[in-house]
């Protein structure tokens, strides 16, 4: 970790940071040694999410398979008593649910975690792309009509065994008060609450993240605050836009990001300020393995076939409640003609 101190500015620690970005299948992660890495924040692909990943995976076993396989991959990367942290939720593809959170936390206990902790995180009630399941109720307000929408995602905390706190005392002492925290932040964030508030990313045409399922770089930079060290670790296995790598290298930390979709490139290089990068000291590097594949354009063709079906459906709908009121309309005024002729 000494090699990493550049210089001071003010009193800070400034660190030069390394960055691995690989594209291909994190289920095999060859260029990583055993126990090398210090934290894994990540949020994986929702599963078969219609707006997002739609007829991503062949099923929910599949799924599942990816995330066992992962999880066997994380195990061994891992550095002993270290966290593994996942944002993610159940999931409603075709009015079925899917129960994500309890299945990853199987999973994760199985291949050998401690499940440490859950974070919930609230995100404002005026979402846009939350379910509006709610509205069943209006037009049924009966018992067995309620579904909620949805406002939250849970931050799912796992580690590898306990940590051992005497590695504090081998710490150089510039590192350990560079990673200290901030306690005004701390507090005055709530980041001490099992419940985080926190905005989306707001699905705005022109940013970056345009039809990237990406999570607010506020969550991955308290992660990698709240577990690692100036001059360590990070990995992300679904890198998507290159979130948890930009809040990595911010913060002073290296990484690895693993992604599976190529056509993420240029996406990830706009958020890395990647043509900036040799300016600050930092060194970033490109890997592409055979086993990449190119999914967003298919993906886009998808959703927007997607959208197609949402907008004819509504469409209908509309037109339906239409006829509806109309004739009901026509039924209550023949009630009142008939109510009229017959006193």
């Amino acid at each position: 970790m000494e090699s990493l101190l550049t210089k001071y500015n003010g009193g800070k620690m400034m660190v030069n940071s390394w960055h691995k970005l690989i594209f291909g299948d994190s289920r095999s992660m060859k260029e990583i040694e055993d126990e090398t890495v210090h934290l894994m924040v990540t949020s994986p692909p929702y599963y078969n999410a219609p707006f997002d990943y739609p007829g991503l995976f062949m099923d929910y076993a599949d799924f599942l398979h990816l995330l066992k396989a992962l999880a066997k991959e994380l195990h061994r990367v891992l550095a002993p008593g270290r966290v593994a942290a996942y944002v993610t939720d159940d999931m409603l593809v075709n009015g079925e649910k899917y129960p994500v959170v309890a299945d990853i936390t199987r999973i994760m206990i199985d291949a050998g975690f401690r499940y440490r902790d859950k974070i919930v995180w609230r995100k404002p009630e005026g979402y846009t792309r939350i379910s509006r399941r709610s509205g069943v109720v209006l037009q049924h307000p009966y018992p067995m009509y309620f579904y909620p929408d949805n406002i939250q995602e849970s931050i799912l905390i796992f580690q590898k065994g306990k940590f051992d706190y005497n590695y504090l005392k081998q710490l150089n002492m510039n590192v350990k008060q560079s990673s200290r925290l901030d306690v005004g932040e701390y507090q005055g964030n709530k980041w001490y609450l099992t419940v985080w508030d926190i905005t989306n990313v707001l699905p705005i045409p022109g940013r970056i993240e345009e039809g990237i399922a990406a999570f607010p770089e506020e969550i991955p930079y308290r992660l990698i605050k709240l577990f690692s060290f100036v001059g360590e670790t990070v990995i992300d296995p679904f890198l998507g836009s290159g979130t948890t790598t930009k809040m990595a290298r911010i913060l002073g930390r290296n990484s690895y990001g693993y992604e599976i979709d190529v056509e993420l490139m240029d996406i990830i290089k706009r958020k890395l300020n990647y043509d900036q990068i040799t300016l600050a000291g930092d060194k970033i590097e490109f890997i592409v393995r055979e086993d990449a594949r190119k999914l967003r354009t298919w993906l886009k063709e998808k959703i927007a076939k997607q959208r197609s079906v949402v907008a004819k459906k509504a469409n209908y709908s509309r037109k339906s409640n239409k006829e509806i009121a109309s004739l009901r309309l026509l039924e209550a005024r023949r009630r009142w003609l008939s109510d009229e002729n017959n006193p």
